[in-house]
């Protein structure tokens, strides 16, 4: 079942979102060479904290920690631990947290000090498919059609979207229904309505779209070892177009 808000749910969610999108603000000036990662996600804990919120993942279905942190070629999920960034890097940060009843949810890929071009490259199309993909959140749309076009620029630009991992509807709940895939035709599936609250986030691979899970059973990187980069942003539907909620203030 799909729950579509009301303003004043839209206004709780989007507290939530923007104590994520202020989280990952105050990461982002901390990345570089020489961090070591579990001090990012202690970091992001007590900040977490400090905002009368909860960290959404933490104890999430087993998960250990309060950021999903996945590095180079680790699409999602990838557990924060006792590695250090290196030169030439780049690292994905999934970030959610729960306050009021209500969940936001909040990704983006960063760069650790000189990346190759066409690495930078990959990060910026995946920044670019996930706009893309907003734009087609709106009423009398298709939920379809946002993937659609995240897969059609992608693809134009020579990346691949990975298919075993989707975007979700989001609330009360980390998950909620619809599901929102990243590819696949247009004008499919559920219908766009107002109230409707959704995280998109593309997951797009530089080589191949295949991907495998780690032996630690969360840890999900490219079958064949390329770069992968993650951007995501949690919306709601509104009668003038997609309103990004986890988007930061200036």
């Amino acid at each position: 079942m799909i729950f579509l808000k009301n303003k004043h749910e839209i206004s709780l969610l989007s507290e939530s979102c923007q104590i994520v999108a202020d989280t990952l603000n105050l990461i982002e000036k901390k990345i570089k060479p020489g961090v070591k990662i579990s001090d990012l996600d202690s970091f992001a804990e007590k900040y977490i904290l400090s905002r009368n919120a909860k960290p959404a993942f933490k104890g999430y279905m087993g998960f250990p920690a309060t950021l999903c942190v996945s590095v180079d070629d680790e699409v999602v999920h990838g557990i924060p631990n006792e590695r250090i960034l290196k030169d030439g890097q780049i690292v994905s940060i999934d970030c959610g947290a729960f306050k009021n009843g209500f969940y936001g949810d909040h990704a983006k890929t960063f760069f650790v000090g000189d990346v190759d071009l066409n690495v930078q490259k990959l990060v910026q199309i995946t920044k670019e498919s996930l706009e893309i993909g907003i734009s087609q959140a709106v009423i009398g749309n298709y939920v379809s059609d946002i993937g659609h076009a995240i897969q059609m620029h992608a693809e134009k630009n020579g990346f691949s979207v990975v298919r075993d991992l989707v975007g979700h509807g989001i609330g009360k709940n980390l998950h909620e229904e619809p599901q929102v895939p990243n590819y696949g035709p247009p004008k499919q599936g559920h219908e766009i309505k107002e109230g409707m609250c959704l995280a998109i986030e593309p997951m797009i691979n530089l080589g191949n779209k295949e991907v495998k899970t780690d032996d630690d059973g969360w840890t999900i990187r490219t079958l064949d070892g390329t770069f992968s980069a993650h951007f995501e942003h949690t919306i709601a539907v509104t009668a003038d177009g997609p309103l990004v909620l986890s988007k930061a203030k200036a």
